[in-house]
This record gives C-alpha cells, structure tokens and sequence, in this order.
C-alpha cells in the first residue's frame, strides 16, 4: 500500500463508480499503512471506532473487493488481538503489525477495506491474510479462516502524524 503512494496522483473510485482525487495524509512503512484524504460528497462517513476496545469474540463485517468482487461483505468474530504478524511477500519489503486477527473471509484484494463491529465503527483496516503451506516449499493464499487488520488506533496515529492542513508531497 504504501509503494503506490510514490505514485503523485491517487485517485478514489467509489462503489458508484465516481472517481475522486485524493492527498496523502500520513504513511507508515512498518505496518505498510497509508491514509488518504478526498472528498466524499455527500456520502455518510463511517466512524472510526477505538481498537482497544475490541475484545476476543465480538462481531465483525469485513468489506473490500476480494478477487476483484466489488462490495462484498463477510462476517466474522475477533478471534484474536495484538497478533504479531508479518505481512508481505518475502521479498524483504515485509510489515510487521500487531493485528486483529478475525474468522470473517478476507482474500486478496479486500487490504484496505476497512473491518467493522456490529455497531457499524471501522475497527481495524484489512490488510493481511494467513497462507497454508504447501508442497515443495509453496504456499497457497485464500480465505482459511485467518485474516488480519491493522487496528484502527494505529490508523488513527498514522493519520495525526502530520496535521490535515499540511498533506505529505508525493
């Protein structure tokens, strides 16, 4: 995620197909976070919920666009919190997080989407999902039950780390 900050235009496409431009707000490496900022109109805002209060078996939603499934929706409980987890592709650009660790399908393409509770905060940002190993040193993604979000407190400091006012230059 954030290697396509370095990329000066980030554009926002929304459910409805409206394409918006964005500024960086804040970019953290270590947990491969970036928070963006564009304008949404006249679309409701979800509100970001505080991650420490999430405890082990609280309801949860996972949206984003596995597989490239635009508006999908799984649910799930918190199975775990404070998970270490390294996330990445082995190729020495891997994050490393303390996440959420959930039940409810998250696959490829859902990282970013933001992770639910029931009463409809945005508690952590998606962003990872357990690989089983596989034969002759492989490994196979997919929903297995494992999946992993950024908590949203986290996302929350990434965002204060330079004020709203002042967006990074990209």
């Amino acid at each position: 995620v954030v290697s396509a900050t370095d990329d000066p235009t980030i554009i926002v496409v929304f459910d409805d197909g409206t394409q918006k431009p964005a500024t960086l707000v804040g970019k953290d490496v270590s947990y491969d976070l970036a928070v963006i900022k564009a304008d949404v109109g006249s679309r409701p805002p979800l509100v970001l919920g505080n991650s420490e209060e999430v405890v082990v078996g609280d309801l949860v939603i996972a949206i984003g666009a596995p597989l490239g499934l635009q508006g999908t929706v799984t649910t799930g409980i918190v199975s775990a919190k404070n998970r270490p987890v390294s996330a990445g592709d082995g190729t020495g650009n891997d994050s490393y997080l303390n996440a959420i660790q959930t039940d409810a399908a998250i696959n490829p393409g859902n990282s970013g989407g933001p992770l639910v509770a029931a009463r409809g905060q945005v508690i952590g940002v998606n962003s990872a999902i357990a690989r089983s190993p596989g034969a002759n040193g492989t490994s196979s993604s997919g929903n297995i039950g494992l999946g992993f979000a950024i908590p949203s407190n986290q996302a929350k400091r990434t965002a204060e780390l330079i004020p709203l006012c002042h967006p990074l230059p990209i």
